[in-house]
């Protein structure tokens, strides 16, 4: 059985541990809230222009083909995959399930005879790809936790860049799609061709039972085609900026949730040392008791 002095410090060492994850966990649930505001903000702008991209291209008909942003390949030989992690860790399976998703379909890719061009965002997925021996083109890091519309632009100025020079034929992205603290769903989406992207979000799917709607006509100044030419840049912006901010915060809650869970398994720790110290101490006294007895009897 340990001593009490080794058994004492082992407790002051947890509850160090329990006083930094309860710091952790504060300061992630008050990043929380700003990312869930920031959230909220941008979502109805997000459908708002996903709506006004589909009506438009709808409208334009066969002038889209004249879009390289819209123009759908064939075949598709060069699948750029994004992966949207975080610079830190501490935050559960956050990363590693984003991770495991991009080398999934990686290996999918390859399987059907097609290239796989890796870009990722955030140290953790850089690293970790790097590690794996993956070649990226674009390592993205130091804004995984307040990122900025300017570092969705920058990204995405590379990416429809590589499209448009023919480097990439297709656009894939997985982040962390945020639901609850306790929820992150890992989220796939098209990105490029927008042809094929999921323009309609799963909150803004029409439903089958709903009545359909009739739609009054829209006139346009100037025609569709030269105002898809300004909207499929930023609605590719807006798209990559609202997965960068999904990822946030699904990285806060996560990274909350964990810490919540050290600080309650530090807190068993805690009592179980307790524990064991009253036992050594029950053993040390009762050493002591014996031997005083002992003593008492070879006097007699």
């Amino acid at each position: 059985m340990a001593s009490q002095r080794a058994v004492r410090n082992r407790i002051a060492s947890f509850k160090n541990i329990q006083k930094i994850t309860r710091a952790m966990e504060a300061v992630s649930a008050a990043r929380l809230r700003r990312a869930e505001q920031r959230i909220a903000i941008l979502r109805p702008y997000a459908s708002a222009i996903r709506r006004m991209t589909r009506q438009a291209a709808r409208d334009a008909g066969a002038e889209v083909s004249g879009l390289p942003l819209l123009a759908v390949r064939e075949p598709q030989e060069r699948v750029a995959i994004l992966l949207v992690t975080a610079d830190r860790g501490l935050a559960g399976a956050f990363n590693s399930q984003i991770i495991r998703a991009g080398l999934q379909l990686g290996a999918e890719t390859e399987a059907a005879q097609r290239t796989a061009l890796w870009f990722a965002t955030g140290k953790r997925g850089v690293s970790s790809l790097t590690f794996r021996g993956k070649e990226l083109v674009g390592a993205y890091t130091g804004f995984t936790d307040r990122p900025a519309y300017a570092d969705a632009r920058r990204i995405a100025d590379d990416l429809m860049t590589a499209y448009i020079d023919r480097r990439v034929d297709r656009v894939e992205i997985i982040y962390n799609g945020y639901v609850s603290p306790l929820t992150q769903r890992v989220t796939r989406e098209t990105l490029l061709p927008v042809a094929a992207a999921t323009i309609l979000g799963e909150d803004e799917e029409p439903s089958s039972e709903a009545p359909a709607r009739s739609r009054a006509p829209v006139e346009y100044e100037p025609d569709p085609e030269a105002i898809l030419r300004v909207l499929v840049p930023d609605y590719v912006e807006i798209s990559l900026y609202r997965a960068l901010l999904e990822s946030t915060a699904s990285e806060h809650g996560a990274r909350m949730t964990a810490m919540r869970s050290a600080s309650d398994n530090a807190a068993e720790l805690i009592d179980d040392l307790a524990l064991e110290m009253n036992r050594a101490r029950q053993a040390e006294i009762t050493q002591e008791i014996s031997e005083v007895v002992a003593g008492a009897g070879s006097l007699d």
